[in-house]
């Protein structure tokens, strides 16, 4: 129901800025919790940020509170993720993911997802 590609990643250096793009299908897009999940090589899907269908609500995980920004415009079917102050920790491929909750960081309540942007950050 949802199609979802993400768009923006790099190779960057620590302390350097990103700015990850994800572009909804037309449709509902309005009516979907929109979230970020990243993945590393070797290791577990991990929650990121996101945020809510209404009133716009952010939730972020504490590795990248007060770094990364999550925000959305339901009319132009678009979520992005603005990183700041890059660590190599943030290194992995970075997810757009579309939920029908009302807010949530669980991927399990995530029905909806792209192909995955691969974020790099350099030593």
């Amino acid at each position: 129901q949802v199609q979802l590609v993400e768009s923006g990643g790099g190779l960057v250096q620590a302390g350097d800025s990103l700015n990850l793009s994800c572009a909804a299908s037309r449709g509902t897009f309005g009516t979907y919790a929109m979230g970020w999940f990243r993945q590393a090589p070797g290791k577990e899907r991990e929650f990121v940020a996101a945020v809510s269908w209404t009133h716009y609500s952010t939730y972020y995980a504490d590795s990248v509170k007060g770094r990364f920004t999550i925000s959305r415009d339901n009319a132009k079917n678009t979520v992005w993720l603005q990183m700041t102050s890059l660590k190599p920790e943030d290194t992995a491929v970075y997810y757009c993911a579309a939920s029908q909750r009302l807010i949530s960081n669980n991927y399990a309540e995530y029905a909806y997802w792209g192909q995955g942007t691969q974020v790099t950050v350099s030593s």
